[in-house]
């Protein structure tokens, strides 16, 4: 048995009120609501508040909150300069974690050291709703489009559709679209959340700590696997095709996307709303071939090994039916992860410790002489 816990495996860094994953059994809560509870009852933006202010909040409270997310949608001119200038073929990933990074130039409560919590509160909502025009505008620019004006008579959701499209989105459209973002919204201590924190131990600023975690968000083994579900349903082509896929891939040891979860030993429990809101567009849309082959891809997998469908399984069919190019589906988890991440980076910023966990050597222990360069 090893003496050590490789990726930290199992180990507790911190301690957090704002997400409860129970892999075990298959639960995620928010500050002590369940993920089913909220997703059934609340808009992103009442879970916001939740993350943020610790309660949901009143209908007053509410309208406050939203006012100021709305009115916080501007981004600088010279961030909406970069994403015109920036390449047409770049990773939406990349742009977002250069734009988030350089919101941080215009802002002067961007300071290192001890912390402000009463600005940074503010600067955490700034960042929620600067994100996904970031992304929506990039988009545009790289089709040589229009940036329409931000709005501020829009849900968070609504308004991305509309920027990205430029038309008002169907509420079926809105509705699915805040389901994801609630059910992304936090999750504990997964890859970058951890760096987020890591990163505002040290006293840096708040844009530094969201530019490491978009940055770790980006990998395909976190925040990238949505894309590769896509990738995987058109490589297969058609559901008469998905049993000879899936008995490859069995055969062959290799890694079917979207099937299992590193921490739900169970079903994700975020999972099942997804695939509803999947069959409900696909009703909409007339087009069934990507939810009829994602459902037998999950019938086979729980069949044969007993996994199930995680939550990006079923979120890459939802942005695919909403017509969300595929390279977008990342950053779409960004804009919904930035509520949980700001939130988990003011709570560390409360009771914060320099994160230095130590290192297994393994290197030579036997010192060796420096031979001079002329001698080597």
């Amino acid at each position: 048995m090893s003496d050590y816990a490789k990726g930290l495996e199992g180990v507790v860094a911190n301690e957090s009120a704002l997400s409860n994953v129970e892999g075990l059994d298959g639960r995620l809560s928010y500050l002590g609501y369940d993920i089913s509870e909220l997703v059934e009852n609340c808009s992103f933006e009442e879970v916001t508040h939740l993350l943020h202010r610790g309660k949901l909040p009143s209908t007053d409270q509410l309208s406050s909150f939203e006012d100021e997310l709305r009115h916080d949608r501007e981004i600088p001119q010279g961030v909406i300069d970069f994403l015109k200038a920036a390449p047409k073929d770049a990773n939406p990933m990349d742009v977002l974690r250069t734009g988030v990074s350089m919101l941080g130039l215009y802002d002067a409560r961007a300071k290192v050291g001890e912390p402000d919590q009463e600005a940074n509160r503010h600067v955490a909502l700034s960042l929620v709703a600067k994100t996904p025009v970031i992304v929506a505008y990039f988009h545009r620019a790289r089709q040589g489009l229009d940036l329409p004006p931000v709005r501020d008579d829009l849900s968070e959701a609504a308004h991305f559709l509309y920027l990205i499209t430029g038309e008002e989105p169907s509420p079926a459209a809105v509705k699915t679209l805040d389901v994801a973002y609630t059910i992304h919204a936090d999750h504990g201590m997964n890859a970058s959340t951890f760096s987020a924190r890591v990163t505002i131990a040290t006293l840096s600023d708040f844009y530094s700590a969201m530019t490491s975690a978009i940055g770790t968000l980006k990998g395909p083994l976190h925040g990238g696997a949505n894309e590769g579900v896509i990738k995987m349903l058109e490589e297969i082509g058609s559901l008469d095709k998905v049993d000879a896929f899936v008995e490859d891939c069995l055969a062959n040891k290799k890694k079917i996307m979207g099937i299992g979860h590193r921490v739900y030993k169970v079903l994700d429990p975020r999972a099942p709303h997804l695939q509803k809101m999947a069959i409900k567009l696909t009703d909409e849309l007339g087009e069934s071939k990507w939810i009829d082959m994602s459902e037998r891809i999950a019938t086979l997998m729980r069949e044969k090994k007993g996994l199930n469908a995680n939550v990006d399984f079923y979120s890459a069919t939802v942005y695919y039916s909403l017509g969300i190019p595929t390279d977008l589906f990342t950053p779409i988890f960004a804009i919904s992860r930035m509520a949980g991440w700001t939130a988990q980076v003011l709570e560390q910023l409360e009771d914060s410790r320099l994160y230095r966990p130590l290192t297994k050597y393994v290197g030579p222990t036997t010192l060796t002489k420096v031979t001079p360069i002329a001698e080597r």
